[in-house]
């Protein structure tokens, strides 16, 4: 199960951002990438997760969801 969308939601919420917000923090003209990915329609290349994970300082391990 791919836990991306659902940690990126969770985090964009605990930072208080919209979609918009973040997708302009990124880089993005929009909120439909960070809508893409959060509905799991997409998925990031790593270049993006790198982005992403240090934009929220958290691991990309985190990002993700990998457990050990």
């Amino acid at each position: 199960m791919h836990k991306f969308p659902q940690v990126l939601k969770e985090l964009r919420q605990e930072h208080d951002l919209t979609q918009t917000q973040l997708a302009e923090k990124l880089g993005y003209r929009g909120a439909t990438v960070i809508s893409n990915w959060e509905l799991g329609e997409r998925t990031p290349d790593l270049e993006n997760l790198i982005a992403i994970a240090n934009f929220f300082k958290v691991s990309l391990d985190d990002l993700v969801g990998r457990e050990y």
